[in-house]
């Protein structure tokens, strides 16, 4: 430990609080929480040789260290949270964004409420079922509830408009509430069985709708009943699917983790009542955090943003600070919530289920980056690079006649795409369709910023351009001009000309006439290809929104003080731009959110077409 450390220990207060780790650059690396920050802090430092290797590994990266004192270890749970998701510490736990998973949502604010599927849970008063494990999981569950109960399918703005039933209705798959005078009572009932019927509520709902259909048989009404008998064979059909895992019928959620070398897989069991519904996977890198307290923060973060908390939470090993997480989770839920480390019984089976389903998942990520740290390095030798391209960067451009032009820059890291660090690129200087004026640009705007500004890293280990010869000697041209040349490697992708019979797409590398052999290595080319395509529809989808937006615009965007409220209201309301420009001042100013400064501008500016 440094002097400055030293220094640094004598003032740590004793209270409780959070401390933030940094490393090169002041460069926030680790952020945790404390009951007692002096104890804490001082854990670090203090042993010459710590137990825990990942601890040491941790401490030799730390060059200073904050503390931030709090009231409550309530408050420094909450704090510690927060400043994770403002810093990002490279060796914290970090959940990737929930947005990306899908969920249902059922919008019981609605008179006639309906179920739609989302990325994003909002404090809206809806009810939200997942976040699910993949979108085939998701489209399933639609599947099987929109033929077993009758909601709505339309959104609410076609629910307005529409003047007819839907094809749903011919279908006896919709009760068509948004043209036929539908009892509401009876509709909220079948929302109410849907609701039942995600949250794993199976068997009550077909206990519930067989005392009903008893009812119907009794009181005569045969179609009603046959319609019933129909619904709760199909949810037993399901039923049969589900596998029993505990006797107890309760709801809870079981976590396994598995660990090697850098890498960790959180793997998450859902259980309710009784039954196995499904598990997710989390995946994570250079972790250096101990598994209690790996477990406690990934707890911490996903149940900040599920929609629903089970009243049990089984871990496989001890949580620190258990106590306060389950404060707070009872706070977020309203019930009680339990959080066990299962020690014997039924408890511990469902641990080791969750372990096991953890290693398998641990073992199938390890075999696949083996298997693309292997596709990168035969790439290397092929293309005879120095070092292996674990980061690809791949340009494309998109235009129609030279109109809204606009390039795309994709990331592949490690064989897989880095969505994060994508960029779009409207192009400024060039006039008409000329592929090699764009790709001299946007090159330049990428890496002109020259080799020792920091805001042009992190280079690439291997930057592809699509298109042949041509596409490539500008790129060899403006990376030498920027003095990059040798910073990295360039080669170039065409489609291949099947009129000259060609069979496969080509590779070129600068100052080489013909393009690379790749032999028998297929699956190198169908990356390079992946990339290539990948580039094309990222800069394709961009220009696409790009254009849609040109479409959209009018004289009156060019207005000063017309913006999109008032550009509204008088499209609205006039209809067109010619009746806009044949109207009174009077009239302009008399409409919402207008005046006559701004009435005066508006036909000043049409006067002039």
């Amino acid at each position: 430990m440094t002097e400055n450390l030293q220094v640094e220990l004598t003032g740590v207060s004793s209270k409780p609080g959070v401390y933030l780790m940094k490393g090169d650059a002041a460069q926030v690396i680790y952020v945790g929480k404390a009951a007692n920050l002096k104890k804490r802090v001082s854990s670090y430092f203090q042993r010459q040789i710590h137990t825990d290797l990942k601890t040491g590994l941790l401490v030799k990266k730390i060059k200073t260290f904050e503390t931030i004192v709090t009231g409550t270890e309530q408050e420094a749970l909450i704090l510690e949270a927060n400043l994770i998701k403002k810093y990002r510490p490279r060796y914290n736990v970090i959940l990737k964004d929930g947005k990306r998973f899908p969920s249902l949502c059922i919008s019981i604010k609605e008179p006639y409420p309906n179920l739609t599927l989302t990325r994003k849970i909002k404090k809206n008063g809806s009810l939200y079922f997942g976040p699910f494990a993949s979108p085939g999981a998701v489209y399933q569950t639609l599947k099987i509830i929109n033929k077993t109960f009758k909601l709505r399918k339309c959104q609410n703005q076609k629910l307005k408009n529409r003047q007819r039933p839907c094809l749903n209705y011919q279908m006896d798959a919709c009760l068509a509430p948004c043209c036929l005078p539908v009892d509401r009572d009876a509709y909220l009932k079948i929302v109410k069985e849907v609701i039942l019927f995600l949250k794993g509520r199976t068997p009550a709902l077909i206990k519930k709708i067989k005392r009903e259909m008893s009812a119907s048989a009794d009181s005569q009404d045969y179609e009603q009943a046959a319609q019933l008998r129909d619904r709760m064979f199909a949810l037993e059909r399901i039923l049969e699917k589900q596998v029993v895992v505990s006797s107890d019928l309760k709801d809870r959620d079981i976590i396994g983790l598995a660990r090697s070398g850098d890498y960790a897989m959180i793997t998450l069991l859902f259980v309710r009542g009784g039954k196995l519904l499904g598990k997710r996977n989390f995946e994570f890198s250079q972790i250096l955090s101990a598994d209690a307290e790996m477990i406690g923060s990934f707890m911490r973060q996903y149940y900040e943003k599920t929609p629903f908390i089970p009243s049990e939470i089984l871990t496989p090993v001890l949580v620190e600070d258990a106590a306060l997480s389950q404060a707070r989770f009872q706070e977020l839920k309203g019930k009680k919530v339990c959080i066990r480390f299962p020690q014997r019984g039924e408890k511990v089976k469902l641990v080791e289920m969750a372990q096991s389903n953890a290693d398998n998942a641990l073992k199938a990520m390890l075999d696949a980056i083996a298997a693309d740290t292997d596709l990168l390095i035969r790439l290397r030798d092929r293309l005879g690079m120095t070092k292996i391209p674990w980061r690809i960067e791949c340009f494309d451009n998109s235009n129609i006649a030279g109109t809204d032009p606009v390039a795309g820059m994709v990331v592949f890291e490690k064989g897989k795409p880095l969505k994060t660090a994508y960029r779009k690129y409207k192009i400024k200087s060039v006039e008409g369709p000329d592929d090699y004026a764009s790709m001299a640009e946007v090159l330049q705007r990428r890496y002109g910023k020259g080799p020792k500004a920091k805001k042009s890293e992190p280079f690439p280990d291997l930057l592809m351009v699509d298109g042949g010869k041509g596409q490539l000697n500008i790129a060899v041209a403006i990376i030498r001009e920027l003095g990059l040349g040798g910073a990295f490697n360039l080669i170039g992708i065409a489609k291949k000309d099947e009129k000259r019979g060609e069979i496969q797409d080509k590779i070129y590398k600068p100052g080489r006439r013909n393009p690379v052999n790749l032999g028998k290595e297929k699956d190198i080319l169908f990356l390079l290809q992946r990339i290539r395509d990948e580039s094309h529809r990222f800069a394709i989808t961009f220009h696409r929104k790009r254009r849609k937006h040109t479409f959209k615009r009018s004289v009156l965007d060019d207005i000063p003080g017309i913006g999109p409220k008032r550009k509204k209201t008088l499209l609205k309301h006039f209809k067109s731009i010619q009746k806009i420009k044949k109207a009174s001042i009077d009239q302009l100013s008399a409409l919402p959110g207008m005046n006559r400064k701004a009435a005066q501008a508006v036909l000043a500016k049409l006067q002039e077409r």
